[in-house]
Parts: C-alpha cells; sequence; structure tokens
C-alpha cells in the first residue's frame, strides 16, 4: 500500500492551472458551438451564482442548463487537445457534450472563499443528480479544486450499473491514474473488463501494471475458457510485464486458435515483454511481428477494432 501512495503523491504533484483559467478554457469551447440565447442564459445564471450565498442558484442553474444546451460533442480541434493536456496532464474533454461542459463551468464557478461549503453543495448534486447529470460531475473529478477529497466519491461512481456513469470516470479521465490506490485501480480495470469498455481508453494502463492484477486476469482466463468462453483481446496487455512459463502457454494457445484480433494482442503482449519465453514465442510468428515492428498494429488499433465488433 505504501508504494502505491508515493505513486499517487508522485501524479499529483504535477501542476494544474488555475480555476479562472480552466473555466476561460471550457467558456471559450462552450462559447463556439452554443447558441447566444444560451450564452445570454448561461450569463445570467453565473452572476446569480456568485451573489448567492447558498446553493439553490447552482441546483437550479445545474438542473435547468439541459433546457439551453445540446448533447452534441465539443469536438475539440489539436491546438484545443493540447491545450487541455496542459491544464492537467490526460485531460482529455474532446468527447464532453456541450451540456457536460456548461454543467462543468457552473460548479467551478460556484467556488467561492468557503472552500468547505462548496465541497458540500457538490456532494449534495453527486447525490440528487441523474444519470447525465452525474456524467457531468464525475468527468470533471480531474479539475476539480481539491481533487483529492473526491476519492471516494469516484470509488462509488466506478461501483455504478450504469455505464455511462463508469465510463465518465474509467474512459478519457486522467483521475483514476492520479489518486486510486491500486486496489481501487484493478478493480475498476476488473469491472471494464466484465463490462467488455474499451480499454485503451483507460488513462495510464502502462503506468498502472501490477503483478496483483496479472494474477487475478491469469484465473480469469482460465475460468472463462473453462467455461467455452473467450477473453477480450486487449485483456493480454496487462499480462505483458509478468509472462511466465503459465502464460506464455496461454498466449500461445491463443496466437494457434485465435481470430486475427486476438493473434494480434496476444502478439503485441509477446513484443512489448522482457521475457524470453514471450520473445521466442512471437519469433514463431515472423508476419504478425513485422506489423507490429511497423506500427501497423498498435494496442490503440486492437482497441478501436475491439470496440467496433462491441
Amino acid at each position: 500500500m505504501r508504494i502505491s501512495v508515493i505513486f499517487v503523491k508522485k501524479i499529483k504533484l504535477k501542476s494544474m492551472k488555475s480555476i479562472s483559467s480552466i473555466i476561460a478554457f471550457l467558456k471559450s469551447n462552450l462559447e463556439a458551438i452554443a447558441t447566444p440565447e444560451a450564452m445570454d442564459w448561461f450569463g445570467l445564471q453565473v452572476a446569480k451564482i456568485k451573489a448567492d450565498n447558498g446553493s439553490m442558484k447552482l441546483f437550479l442553474s445545474f438542473s435547468q442548463a439541459s433546457r439551453h444546451f445540446s448533447k452534441a460533442n465539443l469536438n475539440l480541434s489539436s491546438q484545443q487537445k493540447q491545450e487541455a493536456e496542459k491544464i492537467r496532464t490526460g485531460f482529455s474533454p474532446e468527447n464532453w457534450t456541450v451540456l457536460q461542459t456548461a454543467r462543468t463551468i457552473l460548479v467551478l464557478e460556484a467556488m467561492g472563499e468557503d472552500h468547505e461549503k462548496w465541497f458540500e453543495n457538490i456532494q449534495k448534486l453527486f447525490e440528487s443528480a441523474d444519470i447525465h447529470e452525474q456524467e457531468a460531475l464525475y468527468g470533471a473529478l480531474p479539475i476539480y479544486p481539491f481533487p483529492e477529497k473526491f476519492i471516494k466519491r469516484a470509488a462509488e461512481g466506478l461501483r455504478s450499473n450504469m455505464t455511462s456513469v463508469f465510463d465518465a470516470i474509467a474512459l478519457d479521465n486522467p483521475y483514476p491514474l492520479a489518486f486510486l490506490d491500486e486496489q481501487a485501480w484493478n478493480q475498476m480495470v476488473l469491472k471494464a473488463i466484465f463490462m467488455q469498455r474499451p480499454l485503451y481508453r483507460i488513462i495510464g494502463i502502462d503506468q498502472r501494471h501490477n503483478s496483483s492484477l496479472a494474477k487475478t486476469l491469469v484465473d480469469y482466463i482460465h475460468e472463462r475458457w473453462s467455461a467455452g468462453r473467450s477473453v477480450i483481446p486487449e485483456l493480454w496487455r496487462f499480462l505483458a510485464p509478468y509472462i511466465d512459463d503459465e502464460v506464455a502457454g496461454l498466449l500461445e494457445k491463443v496466437l494457434q486458435e485465435g481470430d486475427h484480433l486476438e493473434k494480434s494482442a496476444a502478439a503485441l503482449s509477446c513484443f512489448n515483454s522482457k521475457s524470453v519465453s514471450a520473445k521466442s514465442l512471437l519469433d514463431k510468428y515472423p508476419e504478425i511481428k513485422k506489423k507490429i515492428e511497423k506500427g501497423e498494429i498498435t494496442w490503440m488499433e486492437v482497441g478501436k477494432a475491439s470496440e467496433a465488433q462491441s
């Protein structure tokens, strides 16, 4: 556990821009898509929130935003993606909706001098939010002030049976990488595998490899195969640093009997491993190895292909 805490602190200490800078970035993207009428309403709500010492104005505007903003994606430009990355490493609101962006700004604008009151208000929003409101609240975890205060809330969201809520935390979100301990991280990955979510969109996969997760996945593979079921190809990515004779045997079975996508994933796992047995196994499949070396087979490509099939 001590190792996990040290890891989290190293990630967490990376600088994040000021709240005002984050608001300015999000607002510029919102203004580029939203209607003038929606922005007029929005400006009025921000003024009311700032003038209000309570929480009612925030709660009302957060809920009513759905009447004024669409669920169309932001679709950021390359430059905007780079600006987002400067806010916090891994921050990528490319798939955020216009409505989600507006709600996030409202939450950030509600930050006043009383930080504890702001935190209490956000907790109340989480507790009363519908599914789309939860998506916005969880998606913004990495850019909240005092993000370390939301660790328990994030863990609770990851237990949700609603796929979109789980995805808001687990996918395209740097928060789990920076703040979840090893046990919580492993539980998130395992649930993503059970739910067949696109694993390539989990930020920090290769940074958070650990032997405990690898062991659990090996047991999972045996269980699935004993029941005559397959495993998602991306799973093999988590085993690359831990390929021993047993795992090499599993990979060899996939390379011999799997479909094209499964073979590509198994070969990638071997390619990214330092294991001698993995390297020897990959040498038996020179055509696949050559494609990997040329960059024609990558984990992103495997992930996207798996996502398209699901």
